[in-house]
This record gives structure tokens, C-alpha cells and sequence, in this order.
């Protein structure tokens, strides 16, 4: 933290003319500490007043005399203190859009994740569907309407429903044909929800 390597005072000196610039670029680490000796606290609260927050104002604050004593050869400076008050503002409005730009982001992910969970579990737990389905499988044939509640409800496999109704596994298979047949006919418009429900195929 470059407030914990130099002591921050509040000097009365303003380094404004071109001369400590080029002090600076040539490596005067006296005249560099100087300068932030003299506007780190000011600048700290001007960038708090626009990012409302100290510990980030602070972090700007830093990284722009960081990358200023970094890119010291390469950096055009008139005027020092404009310099200083014009990259701080442009960090903290940096930071701002960059934190907004998460939260879209996070927002907008968390609501596509679970748009569709979220949907289908409301439909699936609606009267209305529940109503529709519930009737759908009790208008089935008696056979058909027992192999389908033995196969999706009780989870038997069709030796076992054959087994049970004493029948054959070539007649299980034709009822549950039948019954799945007739479910998406009867519940077409359900029929991407009944496939989550009740995995027809």
C-alpha cells in the first residue's frame, strides 16, 4: 500500500509546473513522493465522493499513482494536478460501470438459469394441469389406463406388469402404445411439460 511506504502529510506545495513532471520521468523518486505526499488524501476523498465507498477510493487512488510512476516515460503531463484529478475520475467512473456491468451480468445469468426450472415447475404444480392429466389417464381404456399407472406410478417393468395382470409382455407393450397414443392427442398442448413429467417417448 503506497500510504503504508510513504507518511502521508498534507503539504502546502503544489508541483503544477512542468519541471517536477520532468523530474519525475527522469526517476526523482524525492519529488514523486512529494507529490503524493500532497494529494493522496485529497484525492482519496474525491474519488470517495464518487464511489461512496473509502477502501475502493483508496485502491483507485493508489493504482493511478502506481501506473503513473510505471508509464512515467511514456505519459505527456502539462499539467500535473489536472493529471491526477482527471485519471482518478476516469478510474472511479471505470470501476462504477465495470461493478453495474457484473451485476447485468449476474443478474441476467441467474434469471436464464432459471427461467425454465422455474417455469415448468409452476405449470407442473398449476391445478389446471394436474386437473387436465388426471382426467387424460382416467378416460384411457381400463387395460391401457392400468399398464400406464402400473409402468409411470409404480415404476414396474412390463415383465412385471405382465406378470401381475397375467398377460403377455407383447400385450403390455401394445397398452402402453395405446396409452401414450392417446395422452399426446388429449394433452398436446402439455406435451413438452408431460415429457419432464412423465417421459413419454
Amino acid at each position: 500500500m503506497l500510504n503504508h511506504i510513504f507518511a502521508v502529510n498534507t503539504l502546502k506545495v503544489e508541483f503544477n509546473g512542468p519541471e517536477y513532471w520532468h523530474k519525475i520521468q527522469s526517476g526523482d523518486k524525492d519529488v514523486f513522493e512529494n507529490v503524493f505526499k500532497t494529494y493522496y488524501q485529497v484525492l482519496c476523498n474525491y474519488a470517495c465522493s464518487t464511489v461512496k465507498d473509502m477502501d475502493e477510493a483508496e485502491e483507485v487512488v493508489q493504482n493511478t499513482f502506481f501506473n503513473i510512476w510505471n508509464k512515467r516515460d511514456v505519459l505527456e503531463v502539462k499539467n500535473l494536478k489536472a493529471y491526477l484529478y482527471r485519471a482518478v475520475h476516469n478510474d472511479c467512473l471505470n470501476k462504477i460501470k465495470h461493478a453495474k456491468v457484473r451485476q447485468v451480468y449476474a443478474a441476467d445469468y441467474k434469471a436464464t438459469a432459471n427461467v425454465g426450472y422455474d417455469d415448468a415447475s409452476q405449470k407442473l404444480q398449476g391445478k389446471e394441469l394436474s386437473s387436465q392429466i388426471n382426467k387424460a389417464i382416467d378416460s384411457l381404456p381400463e387395460q391401457c389406463c392400468n399398464v400406464f399407472k402400473l409402468s409411470r406410478f409404480e415404476h414396474m417393468k412390463y415383465a412385471e406388469i405382465a406378470e401381475y395382470l397375467g398377460i403377455s409382455v407383447k400385450t403390455v407393450e401394445n397398452h402402453m402404445g395405446k396409452a401414450l397414443k392417446l395422452l399426446r392427442v388429449q394433452l398436446k398442448d402439455y406435451l413438452p411439460l408431460l415429457i419432464f413429467l412423465l417421459n413419454l417417448n
